[in-house]
């Protein structure tokens, strides 16, 4: 069977999770991720999205795509180069994978441990990872939480990993470790382009990314007008 990057390998919530039919929010309005699914949104340029980690210990695999030409993605590699190193902080501008401002970090009340290196999980990961029945990732999210607005993903980015706390070694080997964030923190991007942002509240749950529990969790997000 032909690869189709847009099709899921499954299904969930994320189908119906959708804040509005076409993706566009009321400014203000606090929306939720349900825990082990994703949401879309679009996000006008000049409009800053607030993402907010509800319970403190859940990951927020975070794409962007430039709204009217989704091949344009946020570039995580491409943001290696313009950042400087491989967890963006307050003031970085983050760029796509044709160099161009997409959005720019303007708050993090967390401890500011992000992840830039490690793939959405997706169904061969956790087949890897022994399960044989179908298992929620974060991959399926965005595809599904793109459909859900009338839109299709035309791949699957490497993702700004939020909170997720990937700790690498000075011999340059990474281990998986619970988040360090808190109950209610939130980082604050500045769109610098209009954007499609999805956010998956990852499924991961045999791993200690999501906290030593290895219970998924919800988030909440809202977009807010600058100044």
């Amino acid at each position: 069977m032909m690869y189709r990057p847009e099709r899921p390998d499954g299904e969930n919530a994320s189908l119906t999770s959708a804040i509005s039919p076409d993706g566009m929010p009321e400014t203000g309005k606090s929306y939720r991720v349900p825990p082990r699914c994703g949401v879309a949104v679009r996000v006008a340029a000049g409009q800053q999205i607030r993402v907010i980690n509800t319970h403190g210990t859940q990951v927020c695999d975070f794409w962007a795509f430039c709204d009217g030409n989704l091949q344009e993605i946020l570039s995580m590699a491409h943001c290696h180069t313009e950042t400087g190193g491989i967890m963006p902080a307050v003031g970085d501008v983050l760029v796509s994978n044709r160099r161009r401002p997409m959005l720019w970090i303007i708050a993090d009340d967390s401890p500011g441990v992000h992840d830039t290196v490690i793939a959405s999980c997706d169904w061969p990961r956790y087949q890897v990872l022994g399960c044989t029945a179908y298992h929620d990732n974060c991959a399926d999210n965005l595809r599904m939480a793109l459909i859900a607005i009338g839109e299709a993903a035309p791949m699957v980015p490497d993702p700004f990993n939020l909170w997720m706390n990937i700790p690498v070694s000075p011999a340059g080997r990474i281990s998986w470790e619970a988040p360090v964030s808190s109950a209610g923190n939130s980082i604050v991007m500045q769109a610098e382009t209009d954007i499609i942002a999805v956010m998956s509240a990852c499924p991961q749950d045999l791993t200690p990314v999501n906290g030593d529990a290895l219970a998924p969790t919800e988030l909440h997000f809202r977009i807010e007008e600058s100044g």
